[in-house]
């Protein structure tokens, strides 16, 4: 038994190799195998402990999502941080003398990582706070638009409509400004202008755009919020400037891109079908001298064309909205 005791103490004796020293402390190989477990063990604790929290929550309807993701996140670095402690204490450093160094060396790497300090803090205050969840849909002061779908203790993930993820800094969303879309409701408004030729009749244009967002399948009309307005909003250079004022359903606010431009097609299709002139810019010329070459000209440039064949009728299929599908 002895000898067999001896062997195996031969066969693991390369664990207390010494490596380095940290002061009077000796590390070996055997102590950097203790704190690789320990951290390892920290690790599979805090995901147990995560998803324990997630359970819980799920029986309680009365937490938020977003409490509920911000605490997971809190605990797991709570627990990573005691874990980091009890593996720096357990190959036995003074952890007073630590906090010392740690103090020291944070003073000196606080001025060349200010930025990552910044975005530490502004994660820990993203999770706290509720003005920003996974889930919500931003738009930032960088133009940047998408759906939330992680935020770390760093940076926070946003995904684009066109499927592109975005790494942000945290510290932009507490700097700068946030537009929130779904912060506290998830239906919105949606303003789409338009121009029609001077001389149009107003309660036709009505007519012919009512009917549009009628067609689109975003237009919210449950009754709960205001109908499809149209409101006349300008009087431009070449045209009558109106608005499309409708309310979009919940699914259609992550969006705004697709859902505009499938009401834009379906103005334009029933400005067609009642004959209303889209008008252009006009400019009227001056011209203050004429010879008969520019006459002869002018007038081989202003013949009649030959109209097209009648027997080519317009198609009365009413054309297919690829937008108002992009959802």
């Amino acid at each position: 038994m002895e000898q067999f005791l001896t062997e195996i103490k031969q066969l693991f004796g390369w664990l207390q190799t010494e490596i380095f020293k940290v002061g009077e402390t000796s590390i070996t190989y055997g102590s950097i195998f203790r704190v690789i477990l320990i951290l390892v063990v920290t690790y599979i604790f805090s995901r147990l402990l995560q998803n324990a929290l997630r359970r819980i929550a799920s029986y309680r309807k009365s937490m938020a999502p977003s409490s509920v993701y911000a605490l997971t996140r809190i605990t797991h670095y709570v627990v990573m941080v005691v874990g980091a402690l009890i593996a720096v204490a357990s190959i036995g450093i003074d952890l007073t003398k630590f906090a010392i160094f740690a103090s020291a060396l944070g003073v000196g790497v606080g001025f060349g990582l200010q930025n990552l300090i910044s975005n530490f803090t502004a994660g820990i205050m993203l999770l706290f706070e509720k003005t920003l969840k996974v889930g919500d849909f931003v738009e930032l002061e960088s133009g940047v638009t998408g759906e939330v779908k992680e935020i770390n203790i760093r940076s926070t993930l946003i995904t684009t409509n066109d499927n592109i993820d975005i790494i942000v800094p945290n510290s932009e969303f507490v700097a700068g400004r946030v537009t929130n879309w779904t912060m506290r409701d998830t239906i919105r408004r949606l303003k789409v202008g338009f121009g029609v030729a001077y001389g149009t009749d107003k309660e036709l244009v009505r007519k012919a755009v009512l009917e549009a967002a009628e067609r689109v399948p975003h237009t919210l009309n449950d009754g709960s919020y205001r109908p499809p307005q149209v409101w006349l909003t300008e009087f431009g250079d070449s045209s009558l400037n109106f608005e499309l004022v409708v309310w979009l359903k919940p699914e259609a606010v992550n969006r705004p891109s697709a859902v505009k431009a499938a009401f834009m097609w379906e103005i334009h299709t029933s400005l067609e079908e009642y004959g209303i002139e889209i008008p252009f810019p006009q400019r009227d010329l001056h011209i203050r001298s004429w010879d008969g070459d520019a006459k002869i000209q002018t007038e081989s440039l202003t013949k009649p064309r030959p109209k097209k064949d009648s027997t080519a009728s317009k198609s009365n299929k009413r054309p297919d909205n690829d937008a108002a599908e992009d959802l």
